[in-house]
């Protein structure tokens, strides 16, 4: 069954939260957040992506200097009073409305010990230096300020505990974010009530999945592995947020490609006969059910349906982001790990299919591929079976906020 536990949240004050809480680290590259955290010295960005507050001449946001930055940061935040921890252990109920819907997840910490014995199921490969990254933030800083996002079946009963909270207690934050969603939190300090959420997940909840975070998630198990006997308590959890399977939404993760493996255009259309049907559309295309792509291509954007029996039917092998690697990331591009190949990246759905027409047209892609989303069932199904998904096969929305909840180990 899975284990959480109340936490003393490292949090802004009241009145900052909203200045102050950042999109995740890992959605926007160094010099978007630089331009989203311009003029706002109280953005969390400067500890998430601390590489903007340092000369634009350091260019590897890998470097020793950028954890050090994050690590003065955070410091400074504590000092100033902009940042405070709780004085207890605390649950935090924390709920996103984006157009008009709404999910509601419970913030703690979960054991590392659910994550390295199956008990939080994974359903994708992680990146080895994605995975370094956040090792080295976490190291340094002391903190795990990425929030692994979980997801569980719905339990009627912990779903009217939290409900029940809501409804008779004044949040702790409440504010509109300027992409539209709504972030609300509640601090849920009362003993017996996080007694009984506790028990919900020891007695009734076997597992959960992992929806959005897998780098975070492994890197908080290196990192206590790491410590070895130095480890404290803390670092034997990381932080989290819970929710019910039915109120998650999954959004398409597209691709983008670098080169045509050294094949001229009608050679590489050529080649995707074979597997696909191609057709011509006169505007940018997602794919309105399985087994369909976009495709854009020289400043065209093109309809692929793949053939009969040109995929498997298992679980994994039906998927399409197994049956864009199989047929023509693999087979044509000799694409073949996508989690170490440079020459392959990929655009969450929430961009929209403009930034694939804009990375393709700047010079800096080839060519882009969009694709139906994966269904949350699919996932279950998978995670279940012990298998893995393809990296970077789901893109969850709402994302949660980074700074409003961060856990000191």
């Amino acid at each position: 069954m899975a284990i959480i536990k109340p936490f003393s949240a490292l949090r802004p004050r009241k009145e900052l939260a909203s200045r102050l809480a950042s999109r995740p680290y890992d959605v926007l590259n160094a010099e978007e957040a630089r331009q989203e955290a311009a003029g706002n010295r109280y953005s969390f960005l400067h500890i998430t992506k601390s590489e903007i507050d340092l000369p634009e001449e350091i260019r590897d946001i890998h470097a020793p200097e950028v954890y050090q930055k994050a690590k003065e940061n955070l410091q400074n935040f504590r000092q100033e009073g902009i940042l405070y921890q709780e004085d207890k252990p605390c649950y935090y109920i924390y709920q996103l409305t984006m157009k008009g819907r709404d999910q509601t997840g419970l913030v703690c910490v979960s054991a590392v010990s659910d994550y390295e014995e199956g008990i939080i199921k994974k359903h994708e490969l992680t990146r080895p230096d994605k995975e370094l990254d956040r090792i080295r933030h976490i190291q340094t800083t002391g903190a795990q300020t990425g929030n692994v996002f979980l997801a569980y079946q719905t339990f009627e009963s912990l779903n009217k505990e939290l409900e029940d909270w809501k409804s008779s207690h004044i949040p702790e934050y409440d504010f509109l974010a300027e992409d539209g969603i709504k972030h609300i939190v509640w601090v849920v300090d009362d003993e017996a009530t996080m007694d009984r959420v506790t028990r919900y997940f020891a007695d009734h909840i076997p597992c959960t999945y992992i929806a959005d975070g897998h780098h975070r998630a492994a890197s908080a198990a290196k990192v206590k592995e790491a410590l070895g006997d130095q480890a404290g308590e803390e670092s034997h959890y990381f932080l989290t947020t819970l929710f019910p399977g039915g109120q998650l939404h999954i959004l398409d993760y597209n691709r983008v490609v670098k080169d045509l493996n050294g094949m001229e255009e009608q050679e590489f259309l050529h080649q995707l006969k074979h597997d696909f049907i191609i057709g011509r559309v006169e505007a940018s295309f997602s794919p309105l059910q399985f087994h369909e792509f976009g495709m854009y291509l020289n400043g065209k954007w093109y309809k692929l349906i793949s053939r009969a029996g040109s995929y498997d039917s298992d679980p994994i092998g039906i998927l399409d982001v197994s049956i864009l690697q199989k047929n023509v990331l693999n087979k044509i591009l000799t694409i073949k790990d996508v989690r170490m190949d440079s020459r392959i990246d990929f655009v969450g759905g929430i961009r929209g299919l403009e930034e694939l027409e804009k990375r393709v047209d700047s010079g800096e892609m080839k060519l882009a591929f969009s694709l139906h989303p994966v269904s949350m069932q699919q996932l279950i199904d998978i995670a279940d079976t012990g298998n893995v998904m393809p990296p970077k096969s789901t893109w969850f929305e709402p994302k949660l906020r980074d700074g409003l909840l961060t856990h000191l180990i």
